[in-house]
């Protein structure tokens, strides 16, 4: 597989493309990490995922839920600061997938997750110690 980049916002970002089905599994067991609140393993399995696409929307789909992980990786780490830089950018990303073929296959409610996010945000504004690890949950769409 070789590298090559798709441009983001007008910067060159890096693509490996990956086929749909690996992109799909990739994700599938980075949830099931998220959920199991293994923070870290969620952001590593998603990484190929992002980098294997090159729609814009599937990239900030994936790219939203890494920063989501990464937060509560930086709150594993007692960083509050990383958790609050984390959640904004994931709330950012997530919220430019809203209504995309993406967001309508991922099986969430990107929206309901972006709320949750503001909620966190405005807890760590009104409290910028506060490191805890409070990840939202992923609701659901649909069944899985």
């Amino acid at each position: 597989m070789s590298g090559a980049t798709v441009l983001q916002n007008g910067r060159p970002k890096a693509y490996r493309p990956l086929a749909a089905a690996d992109r799909r599994r990739a994700y599938d067991a980075a949830l099931k990490a998220y959920e199991r609140d293994d923070f870290f393993e969620a952001h590593e399995l998603l990484e190929p995922a992002w980098m294997g696409t090159d729609d814009p929307a599937e990239r900030a789909l994936h790219q939203g839920l890494i920063k989501l992980a990464a937060a509560f990786v930086h709150g594993v780490r007692g960083n509050p600061t990383g958790i609050a830089k984390n959640l904004a950018g994931a709330r950012d990303r997530l919220a430019e997938a809203v209504g995309t073929p993406p967001d309508r296959a991922s099986g969430f409610d990107l929206p309901a997750l972006i709320a949750a996010i503001d909620e966190r945000l405005t807890a760590l504004e009104a409290d910028p110690t506060d490191g805890s690890i409070d990840a939202p949950a992923l609701p659901r769409s649909q069944p899985r």
